[in-house]
């Protein structure tokens, strides 16, 4: 399966995945005005071996199957331990 991935220029680490390229009808309006100007970033192969960075393959692919579109959404803190206090200030 093809997923074509585009970086919201509003929301900062924010990516919409569509499984038709540049096909935003598919979003219901009040996200695609949230979203704001997307900008293509990757066309990429979502095979049952691809792995990726941040999301499930498997649930991006579910999500294109069903809906046509997968949306990714910033890291939060609490998951990345590099915004954490270390304790490491004097």
């Amino acid at each position: 399966m093809q997923a074509y991935v585009y970086k919201s220029l509003t929301k900062a680490d924010t990516y919409l995945y569509l499984a038709v390229r540049d096909e935003f009808t598919r979003l219901p309006e009040p996200l695609r005005t949230q979203l704001g100007t997307l900008q293509f970033v990757l066309e990429v192969a979502l095979t049952p071996e691809r792995r990726l960075a941040r999301e499930d393959a498997a649930t991006v692919r579910d999500n294109l199957a069903v809906r046509g579109f997968h949306l990714q959404f910033p890291p939060s803190q609490a998951q990345d331990p590099m915004t954490g206090d270390w304790g490491t200030d004097g």
